[in-house]
């Protein structure tokens, strides 16, 4: 196997692109390269959490990362028939105000709808757009154009990005490991989609765009084993032309997440791929039935969250209900992926738990776990002081509690997952920062870089790794 590509910086899409009349490619300073792109560091310290929403576009794809000093990435935006609409519509519901880093997997209209409507929205009426990233591969569509267009008219920097890049996103290591140079298949869009591989601590993310069996079998080839990955977004929407067999080996995830209509007109997610996901026993999570797709990772596990809770096994996926395009239905957990690859389901609050749960459960909520105090208004402006918000946690039982995994969300569903191992001695207090910073002991942070606790009134809700809310403490 050859080792991967390296470059010492990322690609400067130089000069002018001419498309329908369209002039676009806007320069500028490019981002440090992480010296090593290759997945092989032990450390796994952690400070906060990574959240990626696999927003439900229909037939096509978005996805948000939001990393834990409050970065944002932007994945595609979504089908042109929309124009942005619902990837625009989720970003304002979950106060998204920036996108630092707007990726393109590459130029099809329907992962590129919303680019200049997005572009636009972000450059005049928010905080604007860090730069894009884009594979370099033009595209003859109208779409295409005005995409090109809004970054000319706003001077938006915009990268050319190939295998061996990085893209600088705080503690998270974001590496892209395609398309290479030269490009695969005479310049085919899907085959050289952008491909990313995120990773936190021990959990990662493998975003393939549109990638189909000649860009997976160079994957394979030229990474290997450096492909797994805990989570995989299925390339082409579950196309039969993708997620080969060889291709899923060398990244076995524990879960595949599967982006298309539910009445696609194209068969997506085709019985051949669902077939070799169930071969493998990987379960799947399709945005066509499960709607908005949460993924929240501390590090070592990670939290699946979905709209609907309907079936993951691939064999019975079509089984699930459909849900709307747009639907703003909260998300709940459905599933926990820990440190040691084991995989626990959240059966749901309407099965009958057995004595063992019902005895944890009591156990749980009368063992002590208080809010002693919540500080919700930093001195001076919040923003500007985001560890001076804060909430103090009190063990007031007789027993140590171990907190590994155990949630904290405020009334809009912003959420913390303490680090696993943390554990709280009787009588002691921990005080949660808003900010970033080292956890201890006694200070944990919540790794945001924008306020959380509402100033006039809010509430802290606590629940455990499985979902059971414990404690809820409600201020005004």
């Amino acid at each position: 196997m050859e080792s991967p590509r390296k470059l010492t910086t990322l690609l400067i899409i130089a000069g002018m692109v001419v498309l329908a009349g369209c002039a676009g490619g806007i320069s500028g300073d490019p981002a440090p390269a992480d010296p090593d792109p290759a997945n092989g560091s032990s450390t796994v310290t952690t400070n906060g959490s990574v959240e990626i929403h696999y927003i439900n576009v229909g037939q096509s794809v978005s996805t948000l990362i939001t990393s834990p000093n409050g970065e944002t990435m932007l994945v595609d935006t979504g089908h042109y028939n929309d124009d942005g609409e619902h990837v625009l519509a989720y970003l304002q519901r979950h106060d998204i105000s920036r996108i630092d880093h707007l990726v393109t997997s590459h130029s099809d209209a329907d992962h590129i709808g919303g680019n200049a409507a997005i572009i636009e929205y972000y450059e005049t009426e928010a905080d604007g757009i860090g730069a894009v990233y884009d594979p370099g591969i033009a595209s003859s569509t109208q779409t295409y154009a005005e995409y090109l267009d809004a970054i000319e008219a706003r001077d938006v920097t915009l990268y050319e990005t190939r295998e061996g890049d990085t893209i600088d996103f705080g503690d998270v290591d974001v590496n892209v490991l395609g398309p290479p140079d030269p490009y695969l298949e005479n310049e085919d869009r899907n085959e050289n989609s952008i491909v990313l591989k995120l990773t936190h601590g021990e959990t990662s993310v493998l975003l393939s765009g549109d990638a189909e069996d000649d860009q997976e079998a160079y994957l394979v080839d030229e990474y290997g084993s450096e492909l797994e990955s805990t989570i995989l977004k299925a390339g082409h929407h579950g196309s039969a032309s993708s997620s080969s067999g060889a291709f899923l080996d060398a990244v076995d995830p524990q879960a595949v997440v599967i982006s298309s209509a539910y009445d696609s007109q194209y068969g997506h997610p085709h019985e051949e791929v669902l077939e070799r996901l169930a071969e493998r026993s990987h379960p799947a999570y399709w945005t066509a039935t499960h709607g908005n797709i949460i993924l929240t990772s501390d590090g070592q596990n990670v939290t699946i969250q979905t709209q609907q809770d309907v079936p993951t096994d691939p064999s019975t996926l079509r089984e699930g209900v459909p849900i709307e395009v747009g639907a703003v239905d909260a998300v709940s957990d459905r599933a926990r992926i820990e440190s040691d690859g084991t995989t626990s389901i959240d059966t749901g609050s309407n099965d009958t738990p057995d004595d063992t749960d019902s005895e944890t459960d009591e156990t749980t909520a009368e063992a002590g776990l208080t809010v002693a105090e919540i500080h919700a208004d930093a001195a001076g402006d919040d923003r500007d002081n985001l560890n001076d918000e804060y909430v103090v946690f009190e063990n007031t039982g007789n027993e140590t509690l171990d907190l590994s995994g155990w949630t904290i969300e405020d009334e809009a569903g912003q959420r913390y997952t303490v680090p696993a191992g943390f554990e709280l001695a009787a009588g002691e207090t921990v005080t949660l920062h808003t900010g970033s910073g080292t956890g201890t002991t006694t200070e944990l942070y919540w790794g945001s870089g924008s306020p959380i606790w509402n100033n006039n009134g809010d509430t802290v809700i606590v629940s455990t790794p499985n979902g059971e809310p414990v404690l809820e403490e409600t201020y005004s």
